[in-house]
């Protein structure tokens, strides 16, 4: 796999040390951490070998469509919501969940720490610190040794995607926590202006196939990035991937549907209705 920066087991298991969960800095009802706990208990009744990501997206079907469910503050919180979920919300609770399981942390608080290492950068809880653009999600997540983009894929499929990010600043009344805090815009710009110019790899939309290759390439459990073509975005929409007979779908929080589902469509013809979607990424979890 072709990583960022090798992952530094030591780097996690600091910021887990040094990430104590502090319960009154978050927001979740009890039905959310009775949610989590009863999760994770009954994941632990399965095969050690069971493909986590493909085991938690499944089990978080049809819970409704909602979107921005982290803007609803005026100061940052760790949000747990899994009554509502978006398409990141549900690709980060999937992927918090698995964390738990794979590193054998079976708790609520557990489920917690992960959550805020996974939607913050370094861990912080702050608006500006959360990761906003799922291209500084895939870094930093990196970074910390929990996901890593297979080169298997890219080899097969190359096509080049280059940013240019500034859809925040450039959409400040979208952005309710940013209409209150204007003074927060300066640091959304800042990290726009570090991701813009930058090239990644991405399998363009019309290589997609149902082929022994892809097969191999592309496993079921990894996330896919939609790249989008938007002005000022880099993805539109985030899932996870799941083969059927007939070829690649995505598992995801649908704003079609409204609800998190295991998208009928093929993501080839999905894609083909969607002109601004250029291609995606391929993210695995380690």
């Amino acid at each position: 796999m072709r990583l960022h920066s090798l992952p530094h087991i030591a780097l996690i298991l600091a910021a887990l040390v040094l990430l104590p969960v502090n319960m009154q800095a978050q927001q979740y009802r009890e039905s959310d951490s009775v949610k989590v706990a009863t999760l994770l208990d009954e994941a632990r009744q399965q095969p050690a070998d069971t493909n986590w990501m493909l085991y938690f997206a499944r089990r978080l079907t049809g819970i409704p469509y909602v979107a921005k469910t982290l803007e609803v503050n005026n100061e940052e919180q760790l949000i747990v919501n899994l009554r509502q979920l978006d398409c990141t919300t549900y690709v980060e609770t999937v992927t918090a969940l698995s964390l738990c399981m794979k590193r054998k942390h079976y708790t609520f608080e557990d489920y917690c720490r992960y959550l805020r290492l996974l939607r913050y950068k370094r861990g912080e809880v702050s608006y500006v610190n959360r990761l906003h653009y799922f291209t500084s999600w895939i870094a930093d997540n990196t970074c910390m040794g929990f996901v890593a983009e297979p080169n298997k894929p890219i080899e097969a499929f190359p096509g080049t995607q280059e940013l240019n990010i500034n859809y925040m600043s450039t959409h400040v009344s979208q952005y309710p926590m940013l209409v209150t805090h204007r003074d927060w815009v300066d640091d959304i710009r800042q990290t726009e202006e570090e991701l813009t110019g930058k090239t990644f790899p991405f399998i363009p939309k019309g290589k997609l196939a149902n082929t022994d290759v892809f097969w191999e390439a592309i496993q079921d459990g990894d996330i896919i990035a939609i790249c989008t073509n938007k002005a000022g975005l880099d993805t539109s929409h985030i899932g996870i991937a799941v083969w059927h007979v007939d070829g690649l779908h995505l598992l995801n929080a649908s704003q079609i549907h409204k609800k998190t589902i295991e998208e009928p469509m093929t993501m080839y013809n999905y894609m083909q209705k969607h002109p601004s979607q250029t291609g995606i990424r391929v993210i695995r979890l380690l």
